[in-house]
């Protein structure tokens, strides 16, 4: 190994502790109560030294969301293993669900703090990321067009009621608010068939909603809603 590869990879080194620490002490503490100085302590560098890595602290969040929402994976995956657009959608979800189970830490940061940046201020940045939306919109589209689901169904706000709720659970989960014996992978079920039972109903939706409305479904900010 060259000189050149050996700092490429002592510089990745040093800036995955640096996303690690601050992962870590960003889900303990809280994004507002960590400092870059405290994320520098934990990894036993000067702060000037992470300003090399991270312009700011908002800047660590942003890499460690960027992690999380391509740690989230990919809508279309389903499109060979699930036969019917229901089965493709309803596998979409569990797999967003899935992710709070798996990542717990990013799912934290991505969804659940309310005092970390609003990834819309890097629009660019995460385009895929509002691609992955339009790709489950576009699922629940295939929905109504197969007859799955009402045609007077408005797709995005289906895409809300459906991620609120499964946020919900991770939430309870996350937070130990459930009930003793309670299982949350169950209840996550049980909040996808009564959303999909409902929707089916055509029940009438109040609530709007745009397939290019921030991606953050924070859980303090729909229950102030």
């Amino acid at each position: 190994m060259g000189i050149k590869e050996r700092q490429e990879r002592d510089r990745e080194a040093v800036r995955r502790s640096i996303l690690d620490a601050a992962r870590d002490l960003f889900v303990s503490e809280g994004f507002q109560n960590v400092s870059i100085r405290k994320i520098a302590e934990r990894i036993e560098y000067s702060p000037g030294a992470l300003y090399g890595y991270f312009p700011s602290k908002d800047d660590i969040f942003f890499a460690l969301a960027e992690e999380g929402f391509r740690l989230l994976g990919d809508p279309q995956r389903h499109h060979d293993i699930a036969a019917t657009p229901l089965d493709r959608m309803r596998a979409s979800f569990v797999q967003f669900y899935d992710f709070s189970c798996q990542h717990p830490e990013y799912f934290t940061l991505m969804f659940v703090d309310r005092s970390v940046p609003r990834i819309s201020r890097e629009y660019e940045r995460f385009a895929f990321a509002r691609e992955k939306k339009r790709q489950v919109v576009q699922l629940i589209q295939a929905c109504i067009d197969s007859g799955d689901l009402p045609s007077t169904l408005d797709p995005a706000v289906a895409f809300r009621a459906f991620s609120v709720g499964l946020i919900g659970v991770a939430v309870m989960r996350l937070s130990d608010r459930l009930q003793p014996g309670e299982n949350a992978g169950d209840l996550a079920t049980d909040v996808l068939n009564v959303t999909l039972a409902g929707l089916r109903s055509g029940v009438t939706l109040k609530s709007k909603s745009s397939v290019d409305c921030p991606l953050e479904e924070r859980a303090a900010d729909v229950k102030a809603s």
